[in-house]
């Protein structure tokens, strides 16, 4: 199996009826994607496949060959936190963190498909992950605030 996880091409043995959330965890020691339900209903394992939300518990192995894989892990640029990132951090929207890593990577997706969301598209762009600390609102605000400051460094650019 040959897939690129993280900017990264990778070749393994590992059998393809693993599931990827085991294989970026167990084999590759990217604990940052989490187990909650197991089930695809929680978002807690979410990561991008191809640039697009999944659930990492329902994806085999063997679906991602010579495909892209992003985790939490892979979202910034070197020491430079992803702008969602930074936003989570700035409006306080962690609370126990554990959904984080996936609502962080639900909230890139959306903002790489609809750069200036509506709060409607925020609420759909999210609806895949559960929070259950906390309302959504500081979720929304923070991938607002990420819209914004992406929006204003293209325009700098």
């Amino acid at each position: 199996m040959n897939l690129i996880v993280n900017g990264r091409r990778i070749s393994t043995q590992a059998p393809g009826n693993l599931r990827l959330l085991d294989f970026l965890r167990e084999e590759l020691r990217l604990t940052g994607t989490k187990e909650g339900c197991g089930e695809g209903e929680c978002g807690a394992c979410t990561v991008l496949l191809d640039g697009k939300p999944v659930d990492s518990c329902l994806v085999l192995l063997f679906q991602c060959e010579d495909r892209e894989v992003l985790t939490i892990e892979g979202i910034a640029q070197g020491e430079e936190l992803h702008p969602v990132q930074k936003a989570f951090l700035e409006v306080g929207a962690v609370q126990c963190g554990y959904c984080i890593p996936g609502m962080v990577l639900s909230g890139k997706a959306l903002l790489d498909e609809h750069p200036n969301p509506t709060s409607h598209e925020i609420r759909e762009g999210l609806s895949g992950n559960l929070c259950r600390c906390t309302g959504y609102l500081k979720m929304e605000e923070a991938i607002r605030r990420a819209s914004e400051q992406m929006r204003e460094a293209q325009d700098e650019h």
